[in-house]
């Protein structure tokens, strides 16, 4: 039988020749990710009360970045019980390294194939490196972390084409705002949305990272991307494993949910005016607009190569008067080699603030949220009425270029009108 890629590795994971969409199939899973937010101080009371313990500590990676650096009484509290309990269970434990979606692939943990669940939304980050991985709530992880299984209605495939490649100054954050723009917060119909195309096929991997961690804002179970031997190099780098993954991809003629085609060279910097990612148009639509904070952080928009196009940009300005930018770098291991390549430098050299290797302001964590009536320009996958701060403040969602533009301009900006002439 002809099967989409969702439908091959779910299967496998059902112990299962082959499964159709619309079944509800039992699946072990190959790996459960939790943070320090959703994590040990949710799922180990259920698991207490029970009287059980961890189906395979192995099958376990616990990351903190949500309450990271942990400056405030509670914080430093849960911090302290997250990495108690990483003791107590002996699970592979990543602490302060940064966000858990960067961290995870970063250090090896994926390989193209597996089946994965995590405890936050943005968890089909892991669809980049061909895994079906979806997120779920505490109460569903405690039933992970107990049995090794969950249930399952198999997905159907939506899968969205991109031709052609993309011009200077785009990215795969534009992709994803211009995706959410004409297929709505509910395009993904919570199937799984598959990307495919040259322009995919282009894409480094954290810009690959990008597109499947935003499934989540078009409402997708999950994200997936082919693997490939760009999937491959980069577990190969990271000390995973590729595995086997030649038989990972959609077959031909397939039977899909739905099949939409773009053109990525006709694709412009997109904005999404507040408050939702769904209010995404060209950046013409909005450029002018006045900003007073730039933020580059999260884990849609502070990877090494988001790090690198923003600096890239900057090099050699200044920030506008009365501008803020604040740097917050998706992991520790990302930020050393950004410093490594002296791109931490041109942050600093052009005036802006080097925050942790966490959430952050993204998840409304930390001192540094946005105050009332603020105007900000931000690398974040969300632009929800006060996610990121006081409610009254307003969040534009842009590509990390156009929000190191806007910067630079002092109001919403195309970042290719800063390119260099030769590069337009």
């Amino acid at each position: 039988m002809k099967a989409t890629l969702a439908q091959k590795i779910v299967a496998r994971a059902a112990g299962r020749q082959s499964v159709r969409p619309g079944e509800v199939v039992t699946a072990r899973v190959d790996l459960a990710m939790i943070h320090d937010s959703g994590g040990p101080r949710r799922v180990e009371p259920i698991l207490k009360e029970f009287g059980v313990g961890l189906f395979d500590a192995s099958k376990v990676v616990l990351i903190s970045d949500h309450f990271v650096p942990g400056d405030t009484d509670e914080g430093a509290r849960i911090l302290e019980l997250t990495r108690q309990w990483a003791r107590d269970r002996r699970v592979a434990f990543h602490d302060g390294e940064g966000i858990c979606h960067v961290v995870l692939p970063e250090r090896g943990h994926l390989k193209p194939g597996m089946f994965v669940v995590g405890g936050d939304s943005h968890s089909p980050t892991g669809g980049a490196f061909g895994c079906y991985m979806f997120g779920i709530g505490a109460t569903e992880m405690a039933g992970v972390l107990a049995t090794g299984e969950i249930w399952l209605k198999v997905p159907g495939t939506i899968l969205i084409e991109w031709k052609n490649r993309l011009g200077p100054g785009l990215t795969a954050k534009d992709i994803m705002l211009a995706l959410c723009g004409r297929l709505g917060m509910d395009g993904g119909k919570y199937q799984a949305v598959e990307f495919a195309g040259e322009a995919i096929t282009a894409l480094s991997m954290q810009e690959r990272m990008t597109l499947s961690n935003m499934a989540a804002e078009l409402g997708a179970q999950a994200g997936l991307i082919a693997p490939d031997e760009t999937t491959a190099a980069f577990l190969r780098a990271a000390g995973g494993e590729q595995g086997d993954y030649g038989h990972l991809f959609t077959d031909p003629g397939a039977e899909l949910l739905e099949h939409h085609v773009f053109d990525a060279a006709a694709l412009e910097p997109q904005v999404a005016a507040p408050h939702s990612p769904a209010n995404s148009a060209p950046v013409g639509e909005t450029a002018g607009t006045p900003v007073e904070v730039a933020y580059i952080g999260a884990c849609t928009g502070a990877k090494y190569v988001d790090l690198k196009g923003a600096a890239d940009l900057l090099r050699g300005r200044k920030l506008a008067r009365g501008v803020e930018l604040l740097v917050a770098p998706a992991s520790r291991r990302d930020q050393q080699r950004a410093a490594d390549d002296g791109i931490m430098k041109v942050f600093e050299d052009a005036g802006a603030r080097i925050l942790a290797n966490a959430c952050g302001i993204c998840a409304g964590y930390g001192a540094d949220r946005l105050g009332e009536d603020v105007s900000c320009i931000s690398s974040t996958a969300r632009n929800f009425k006060g996610r990121m701060g006081a409610a009254s403040s307003k969040v534009w969602l842009g590509s990390p270029l156009t929000v190191a533009a806007s910067a630079v301009a002092g109001h919403i900006a195309d970042p290719r009108d800063f390119l260099p002439e030769a590069n337009r």
